[in-house]
C-alpha cells in the first residue's frame, strides 16, 4: 500500500441495510461489490491507495436527513487527474473529491486529531497508508472463505481477537 496523495483523494459510498449486519451479509457485499471495485481500479492503474469504513448520515455520509442506511464509505487516491464518476459503477453514489484540509488530519475523538509530531516520519500520509493496509487485511481475511460460503460472524470475531490480544486494547 502506498501513501496517498492528499491532493488526489476522492470518496464514494455504497448503500446497504443495517439488517445486513447481524447476519454478516455486509461481508458478502464487501466480497461482491467493494473488493471487485477496488481490484479493478487498482488493476487499471486508476488508484494507488484506498480505505473503507462503514458510516451513516450521522458519521459523514452526505445524504438526506431521512436516510437511515449505512454505507461503505470508500476513500481512494487517483494516480492522475480524472473524474472517478466516469469509471465507477452505478451503485457508487454521492461521489466527491475530498478537500486536502479535511484529510490532512485524522480524527480520533470528538475534538482530538492525531498528532503527527509523534510519527516518524511526521506525515499524516503515513497514518492513511496504515489505515489502507487495514482495509487490505480485511479483504485478505474475507477472501480466504469459499465464494459461496456465508462467513460466520464468530470467525471474523476470532480473527479480530488476535488484533485485540496483541495490543491488549478493547475499543468501546
Amino acid at each position: 500500500m502506498q501513501k496517498p496523495d492528499l491532493n488526489r483523494m476522492w470518496e464514494t459510498f455504497i448503500k446497504f441495510s443495517w439488517n445486513d449486519v447481524p447476519l454478516g451479509r455486509h461481508f458478502d457485499i464487501i466480497r461482491k461489490k467493494v473488493y471487485p471495485l477496488i481490484s479493478r481500479l487498482k488493476d487499471e492503474g486508476i488508484i494507488n491507495w484506498y480505505c473503507f469504513l462503514i458510516h451513516d448520515r450521522n458519521s459523514g455520509v452526505p445524504t438526506s436527513e431521512d436516510d437511515i442506511n449505512p454505507y461503505f464509505h470508500i476513500r481512494f487516491a487517483v494516480k492522475k487527474e480524472i473524474n472517478p464518476k466516469d469509471v465507477l459503477p452505478s451503485y457508487c453514489v454521492l461521489t466527491r473529491k475530498i478537500e486536502r484540509e479535511w484529510v490532512a488530519q485524522i480524527s480520533i475523538g470528538r475534538n482530538e486529531v492525531m498528532n503527527t509530531s509523534l510519527f516518524d516520519p511526521e506525515e499524516i500520509e503515513e497514518a492513511w497508508r496504515i489505515i489502507g493496509e487495514q482495509s487490505e487485511w480485511l479483504f485478505s481475511m474475507l477472501n480466504i472463505f469459499k465464494k459461496d460460503q456465508n462467513i460466520p460472524l464468530r470467525y471474523v470475531g476470532q480473527f479480530l481477537h488476535y488484533y485485540a490480544n496483541m495490543t491488549q486494547l478493547r475499543i468501546e
